[in-house]
């Protein structure tokens, strides 16, 4: 399973897209497991992706429904892992046990901060940035812990993700932080959403030369991955451009959903979805490596890909 996945995302005549799953504020994911099989989403994508309590809010363990995801639609999930809320005994424990379950794909992330959080007074752990993460994931790789006592047995291979913003105002910084993850082992970066072919085309171009830069070899192997977030909403591109740190929207892009949103949601949600689903067909034809975030708006997910 893991080999086809890691097969698709090197290959650059495949196309290779996963769909991002917020787990619940409950205690069951079934509810969205029937709304991806409703919509024959597991059909079209290569695997998915599970959330970790983004903005620090709470939702069931995305370690657990990426277990749970896997196991029902028999696909990869990239499980991510914040390091806001675990410490490294913490995150080793729960890398080894994934792994006894196959789940192997492993998006680190430092995470939201905790001062965003819906419970009370929570405190983050934070012992350090993702490079902890990656670091931890590479002494595993190489069959020991963290602080280098042999396991027994090994872990079977696991496949480290990072992230990238997808826009600063010195590009080059981006860079800098590519190679860092480069460094620390990142098989692939996944970037924030793209709304700009040209955008796009810059962030390949940064990452291609980031791995000639990184001091690692398997940088030479790694993959960049052009995250996407559909906008069928006028306020939603606002939002997005004013309030999201390390994203661009374009401002032909907002005129029109704004002109839009004047006459009515239908119409907005029409033109919306006709500039997402171009942004979508560009980049796929240009790079055709794709994450979906659409907040579990699978149905939007699936008319998309097409």
């Amino acid at each position: 399973m893991f080999e086809t996945f890691c097969d698709f995302l090197c290959d650059k005549t495949k196309k290779f897209i996963t769909v991002e799953v917020n787990p619940p504020h409950g205690a069951s994911i079934d509810k969205i497991i029937e709304d991806i099989r409703k919509h024959k989403l597991h059909e079209k994508v290569n695997g998915f992706s599970c959330t970790d309590n983004p903005l620090a809010k709470l939702k069931m363990s995305g370690v657990l429904s990426a277990i749970k995801l896997q196991q029902t639609f028999d696909k990869p999930v990239i499980a991510t892992m914040s390091m806001r809320d675990k410490n490294k005994l913490s995150l080793q424990s729960t890398l080894l046990g994934a792994n006894d379950f196959d789940l192997r794909c492993i998006l680190a992330l430092t995470g939201d901060p905790a001062k965003y959080s819906d419970q009370p007074e929570v405190k983050g752990v934070l012992e350090r940035d993702s490079t902890l993460l990656l670091s931890i994931i590479y002494h595993l790789n190489n069959g020991v812990d963290y602080s280098n006592k042999p396991l027994n047995p090994a872990p079977k291979p696991i496949y480290p993700f990072a992230v990238s913003n997808s826009y600063a105002r010195n590009m080059k910084s981006l860079q800098k932080r590519m190679v860092k993850k480069l460094d620390y082992g990142a098989r692939a970066i996944i970037t924030q959403p793209v709304y700009d072919l040209e955008n796009a085309k810059e962030l390949l171009a940064l990452f291609e030369e980031a791995k000639e830069m990184s001091v690692r070899d398997t940088a030479k192997e790694a993959h960049l991955v052009l995250g996407q977030f559909p906008i069928v909403r006028a306020r939603t591109a606002n939002f997005i451009d004013d309030k999201v740190p390390g994203i661009t929207v374009p401002k032909a892009i907002i005129d029109e959903m704004n002109l839009a949103a004047m006459d009515g949601e239908e119409k907005e949600q029409e033109i919306g979805f006709a500039l997402s689903k171009r942004i979508f067909d560009d980049i796929m034809k240009a790079h055709g490596k794709v994450h979906l975030m659409t907040h579990n708006r699978f149905d939007l997910c699936s008319d998309l890909i097409g």
